[in-house]
């Protein structure tokens, strides 16, 4: 096969090009001060509790497109003893605030399901806020084995 001159002059500009693609930004992941305070204007100011809720999540999730999460909160669903709002956080995605479910005296029960992505390894966090102001959270790791090569 035979190079013409405007083929060679293509994959020239082409490797050209090829080096500067380095010097892009690469995806922000993010900071631990972030998650922390995301989870304290949540909990506007109070320190979360362990107990009431449960966050179930893998341990090893092969394809971190689609990991499968549950929260359930232990309450009543009425009066002090109800659930108001639950939110969802992933510290190593880009974007830590994942998901927020609110919930009434309606609701009959504080649980919810959902698929969400994860980019690397990382912590799951849930955190359910209370209609007397207690915060409750609880936290899981998830391993991503992106291709199922483990890791």
């Amino acid at each position: 096969m035979a190079l013409s001159r405007r083929h060679v002059l293509a994959l020239a500009a082409g490797a050209a090009v090829v080096p500067a693609f380095q010097f892009l930004p690469g995806r922000a992941l993010a900071a631990p001060e972030e998650v922390g305070k995301l989870i304290a204007d949540f909990a506007g100011g109070k320190e979360p509790q362990s107990g009431k809720i449960t966050l179930t999540a893998p341990e090893i999730a092969e394809n971190g497109n689609t990991v499968p999460i549950s929260v359930e909160v232990e309450s009543e669903m009425e009066g002090d003893d109800m659930v108001n709002q639950v939110l969802i956080l992933a510290d190593g995605n880009p974007s830590a605030d994942v998901a927020t479910f609110a919930f009434t005296a309606m609701s009959g029960k504080a649980a919810a399901t959902t698929r969400m992505r994860l980019a690397k390894t990382q912590n799951v966090i849930a955190v359910a806020k209370m209609a007397d102001g207690s915060v409750y959270m609880d936290r899981k790791e998830v391993k991503v084995t992106i291709g199922g090569c483990g890791g």
